[in-house]
C-alpha cells in the first residue's frame, strides 16, 4: 500500500503506517539495486521457507511414493524445495519485506 505525499506519487508503507526512512533510502538507491535488492530477499525467504519446512518433514519415515527407501529423501527434498518456491512467489510468509527495506536502508546509509 501507498500513499500520495511530498515524497513523489507515492509513499511506501511498512506494517500499515507511512515509512518515511524507506521512502528516503529509495531515493538514493538506483533502480537496478532495487530490483536486485527485491530478487535477493525472495530468494532468502524462499531458502527460509524450505529450512523450514524440511525441519518440518524431518522426522517422518515411510510415507510418499517411495516407501521407506534412499529415494524418499531425494523426493521428499524437492517437493519441499517446489512447496517453499511456491509459497514465497504467492507472497510468502512476509519475511522477504523486511529483508528489502533492511537492505535498501544498508545501501543508502553506503552513498
Amino acid at each position: 500500500m501507498t500513499i500520495a505525499t511530498t515524497y513523489g506519487p507515492t509513499l511506501p508503507t511498512y506494517n500499515g503506517r507511512p515509512d518515511f526512512a524507506l521512502a528516503e533510502a529509495l531515493s538514493k538507491v538506483p533502480a537496478q539495486v532495487q530490483e536486485k535488492a527485491q530478487k535477493t530477499a525472495k530468494d532468502f525467504e524462499a531458502m527460509f521457507l524450505n529450512t523450514m519446512f524440511s525441519q518440518m518433514t524431518s522426522g517422518l519415515k515411510g510415507e510418499g511414493p517411495f516407501g521407506d527407501t534412499v529415494g524418499t529423501g531425494v523426493w521428499r527434498s524437492m517437493l519441499t524445495e517446489q512447496h517453499s518456491q511456491m509459497v514465497a512467489k504467492a507472497g510468502g510468509v512476509g519475511i522477504a519485506t523486511d529483508v528489502y527495506r533492511s537492505l535498501i536502508l544498508q545501501q543508502a546509509a553506503r552513498s
